[in-house]
């Protein structure tokens, strides 16, 4: 399971996501030229966006193909951590893998 979370600059935990992705082959065969910020995912790493990435990812997240494959709550809640991101101050958004 890939978890989210909203972190401040000095790596605290602003919000814990309530969702999470399980990990799966159509996540892990994400065209990297269509997907780039979502198939740079890991099931085992901790993979980390700022808010300029972030307004790309949510673009990502927005596709249907997506939300097919990650469950719609875990994509509308996606889009609401990216948004607190952007509207905040040196916050990060974290995908913390196994």
């Amino acid at each position: 399971m890939i978890d989210f979370q909203v972190r401040g600059e000095n790596g605290e935990v602003v919000t814990h996501g309530s969702q999470g992705i399980r990990w799966s082959e159509p996540l892990a065969k994400l065209d990297p030229d269509d997907f780039p910020y979502l198939s740079s995912l890991l099931p085992y790493a901790d993979t980390m966006f700022n808010a300029r990435q972030t307004e790309r990812l949510r673009q990502e997240v927005a596709d249907r193909s997506i939300r097919d494959i990650i469950g719609d709550a875990a994509a509308t809640e996606v889009e609401r951590l990216c948004r607190e991101v952007e509207n905040g101050s040196h916050l990060y958004l974290w995908f913390v893998g196994d």
